[in-house]
């Protein structure tokens, strides 16, 4: 996820500060890794810097001054770019569960045991992703189902794996 474009798009239905960046950031985006106030802090010096926000006003408090961010035109240009720019799908080409299994043949230790244990993990993790998704908001259902549907595919490629392990095993060990 890009972070700066993330704010910039919250920065577009109005100013704010980067105090209610953050909230707004991690109500929406944030639940399961809300940001720090030092990345909300450095990201908007980054975009001022570049020219994509503003400082619409600064007010003077018990502490440090507080800063209020506009998105500029450009910041709105660079959203609607990056807005329009699909995502590069993630084939996962080379995943560490693979060379796990693979490990686990040439060294004589127990690939189906690699696979088992990563079953159960996939399981653990799909009843607590469908529990969260029956109690979450339609936002929370969406992000819960986008994962369950990875980790269906994961579970799928477990299955295949687990089916052709003898031959992963002739051919890795030849």
């Amino acid at each position: 996820m890009s972070i700066g474009h993330t704010l910039l798009g919250l920065l577009e239905s109005g100013p704010r500060h980067g105090y209610d960046l953050k909230r707004a950031f991690d109500a929406r985006f944030g639940q399961d890794r809300p940001l720090h106030y030092g990345q909300v802090y450095s990201t908007m010096s980054r975009l001022l810097k570049n020219g994509l926000v503003e400082v619409d006003a600064v007010e003077a408090g018990g502490g440090p001054e507080r800063k209020r961010y506009a998105i500029t035109e450009a910041g709105i240009t660079d959203v609607s770019r990056w807005l329009a720019q699909p995502e590069k799908p993630e084939p996962y080409l080379q995943s560490s569960l693979y060379t796990k299994v693979v490990l686990a043949l040439l060294t004589g230790r127990g690939a189906a045991d690699v696979l088992d244990t990563q079953r159960a993990e996939h399981l653990r993790l799909m009843r607590v992703l469908t529990d969260r998704k029956r109690r979450g908001d339609l936002a929370d259902q969406l992000i819960c189902d986008h994962a369950l549907f990875h980790l269906e595919a994961d579970l799928r490629w477990l299955e295949l794996t687990a089916a052709r392990l003898d031959q992963l095993a002739a051919e890795v060990r030849a």
